[in-house]
């Protein structure tokens, strides 16, 4: 496996491997790697082209309240699984690298971007489209693969791509999850055992609302009642959304219709701040 650090060799790079039919596939993550990550790898690695996995904690994906300079880092680990796991290539470049002195030009979606975590981080799209626009530019892939957990951030790409014919296939794998239930992330390290028992609520809560479903509910708002309710029996869990929607266009929905809608939830569990969601 190489490390490229630099963005003229990972051109260099990336025009090698993508040289053959077919295409590199890219797996862009903020790095910490966990279960997630290693699924989405996998499933990389399983459509049969040279893989590159990104590295790189995204400053313009932080709003001004959110603690960029403590978000987890551990690159030599990372960089461990990434070559166990047989990628071809991880791109860890720096902010300095990537947002050069002067850069001033940025991607901005307008429409799916706007709900959901939209309301409440406000320039978090613009730093996620800007930065997977650019690996687009610098790798060019032609798959890649992110985790049906970022659902909005799934939506959004896919967008951004349709409307700048980017020739690039956006692949969802499943979400990952431990075996209590709650869904593989980051933040979950920063949950003691208690406040694990109060996130679970969460994940119990989009259980019983697909049950629901499949009991003949079609109602958005009985189904969000229910939610609230559940959740809300946890006094250390504070919901910021929980919205049914379109999975393409996040627009909220008054009705379901099976298969074609999503229940979203994000949530403060203390000052962990978690999402899940799950077709309905």
């Amino acid at each position: 496996m190489e490390t490229i650090e630099s963005v003229a060799n990972m051109r260099a790079l990336a025009s090698r491997l993508g040289s053959g039919k077919g295409g590199s596939s890219l797996v862009p993550t903020m790095g910490a790697l966990h279960a997630g990550h290693e699924a989405l790898i996998g499933a990389a690695k399983a459509a049969g082209r040279p893989v590159v996995v990104s590295i790189f904690v995204n400053p313009l994906s932080f709003g001004s309240n959110e603690n960029y300079a403590g978000y987890p880092r551990s690159l030599e680990a990372d960089l461990a699984l990434c070559a166990r796991l047989g990628v071809s290539a991880a791109f860890t470049p720096s902010p300095e690298e990537i947002y050069p002195r002067g850069f001033s030009t940025y991607v901005t979606e307008e429409a799916v971007s706007k709900p959901l975590c939209g309301v409440s981080r406000p320039t978090h799209f613009r730093g996620v489209t800007t930065l997977v626009a650019k690996l687009i530019n610098i790798i060019g892939p032609s798959r890649i693969f992110v985790g049906q957990r970022d659902v909005q951030h799934v939506a959004v790409l896919r967008k951004m791509a349709a409307d700048l014919n980017y020739s690039v296939e956006f692949v969802v794998v499943p979400t990952v999850r431990d075996m209590d239930g709650l869904v593989a992330t980051v933040r979950n390290r920063d949950l003691t055992p208690a406040l694990r028992q109060e996130a679970l609520s969460i994940c119990r809560a989009l259980k019983v609302a697909k049950e629901m479903v499949d009991s003949g509910v079609r109602s958005t708002d009985r189904l969000v009642a229910e939610v609230t309710h559940i959740i809300g029996r946890h006094n250390r869990v504070r919901i910021i959304y929980a919205s049914i929607v379109d999975p393409a266009t996040m627009e909220a929905m008054r009705e379901v219709v099976p298969g074609r809608t999503l229940l979203c939830i994000a949530a403060w569990v203390d000052e962990v701040r978690l999402t899940d969601n799950a077709m309905l």
